[in-house]
């Protein structure tokens, strides 16, 4: 039963009490206690161990739960703390313990109250109209409101009860505020409100790392981990953890089994056996392979957003209490839209010293109008006297015609390493000649260089 924040006055013949309708808890003993013998308080500590004592008589003193060792004659310590049913290891009586206040009230869980409107007056409460709200820091939520039908009477003595219910959306401080306007017993119009007040706590975190890396020249692969931690105090049971990926990603989970799915998949398993996070700071990973769906088609990189999508998580209590949360969007790398993009498409697996060798380079135009024409040249290093290992076999600058909207060219550039070993092919810079602009170098390319066998 929860108490008001504001005492209503004295002269009002209503007043309201909420409790909070919840499951109740398992009821736990010690279960050392429940394994003590009744002898252990009434009899000397020597008296099993005494010849003259009939074992009858022992036997009508010691618990009667433990028959069998009074019928063989074996009434010493050494079986006194064997555990002889299951449910002692559990320390569980049986019982079951109703709330005794509103408790914790976690962010996406229904709250449920009962509500009673008692008349302690002398007198009869006549054409009551009701009203139950929620309010917190940004809305008002209506639950209850009988000003259509009001409540006939509520006699001296009598009460009215209801019950409202509330999917908690907000974290921080929330009221509940119940009042009545009712005529009393000198038919005088009064009006009582009364106040009851807790505060909404996030019962999990979700921790997310966004990762990507090139897995070819073309492609990229985008990894999302997301740590779940549970902040309750009570076992959470997660019926459903899925990444809804925003409509230009496709999102696959990864499995330490080996098994993946897909998480828009339509077909799913008859039953999923719940993850278990424990109370207190438990926590579980989750891992998934996020794919743009333009890259999979063949149609190029997807458009300049980086959301990535938000999470759907349901779980379970310990006696099945539901929870529901959704994540805000979870963003990942920013995409820059280029009005060219050019990519290095192979080069050749075998590279010979002072040998010409040809690379293929892709020139796309991702704008809406004609770009071009452009140099393609190798960039000189950031100092003077650093010397290009691997640079174009020929004239240096490389002309280009025009690009038009939408399409794309390939380049044949062809190059020559002068020392052997590693080597990076690093500096390839596209110029525009009608606009006079200069795009990013093309990003290094390590080569082997040998020599000829």
């Amino acid at each position: 039963m929860s108490s008001p924040q504001d005492n209503s006055p004295s002269h009002h013949s209503l007043a309201f009490r909420v409790m909070r309708l919840c499951r109740p808890s398992f009821h736990a003993e010690d279960a050392v206690l429940r394994l003590l013998d009744p002898l252990d308080l009434l009899a000397a500590e020597d008296l099993l161990d005494d010849p003259a004592l009939p074992a009858e008589s022992v036997h009508r003193l010691s618990d009667p739960a433990t028959p069998d060792a009074a019928a063989a004659g074996d009434f010493t310590f050494r079986d006194r703390f064997q555990i002889r049913n299951p449910v002692d290891a559990m320390s569980l009586s049986g019982l079951l313990v109703l709330p005794q206040s509103f408790g914790n009230i976690y962010l996406g869980e229904t709250f449920s109250s009962y509500i009673s409107v008692n008349n302690s007056s002398k007198f009869e409460a006549r054409d009551v109209i009701i009203k139950a709200e929620i309010q917190t820091e940004r809305q008002r939520i209506l639950l209850l409101d009988t000003t259509k039908s009001p409540v006939e009477s509520i006699r001296s003595g009598g009460r009215y009860d209801f019950i409202v219910e509330h999917d908690v959306k907000e974290l921080g401080p929330h009221t509940l505020v119940c009042s009545a306007l009712y005529n009393d017993g000198d038919s005088e119009r009064k009006y009582l409100p009364q106040f009851f007040k807790f505060v909404v706590n996030n019962p999990l975190s979700v921790r997310t790392k966004v990762t990507s890396f090139n897995y070819c020249i073309t492609l990229e692969n985008t990894y999302l981990e997301a740590c779940i931690e549970n902040h309750t105090k009570s076992n959470l049971y997660m019926d459903q953890v899925e990444f809804d990926p925003a409509p230009q990603w496709i999102a696959t989970r990864l499995e330490g089994d080996n098994y993946s799915s897909d998480t828009n998949s339509k077909t799913r398993g008859i039953f999923t056996p719940p993850v278990l996070i424990r109370a207190g700071g438990g926590i579980y990973n989750y891992l998934y392979l996020i794919k743009s769906t333009l890259e999979e088609s063949g149609q190029g990189k997807a458009d300049g957003s980086s959301i990535l999508g938000k999470f759907q998580i349901t779980w379970r209590t310990n006696l099945g209490e539901p929870g529901r949360l959704q994540t805000q969007q979870i963003y990942g790398t920013p995409i820059t839209q280029k009005d060219i993009d050019m990519h290095l498409l192979d080069v050749p697996p075998v590279i010979i010293l002072e040998r010409p060798f040809q690379v293929h380079l892709s020139l796309t135009n991702q704008t809406e109008r004609t770009l071009g024409p452009f140099e393609v040249s190798i960039s000189p290093g950031i100092t003077s006297s650093e010397e290009k290992m691997v640079m174009i076999n020929g004239i240096q600058k490389l002309m280009l015609p025009p690009v038009e909207a939408s399409n794309s060219s390939i380049i044949d550039l062809n190059m020559i390493a002068t020392k052997l070993g590693v080597q990076k092919i690093s500096g390839i810079t596209l110029f525009d000649v009608r606009e006079k602009k200069s795009y990013e170098p093309l990003p290094d390319v390590e080569i082997f260089v040998d020599i000829i066998s």
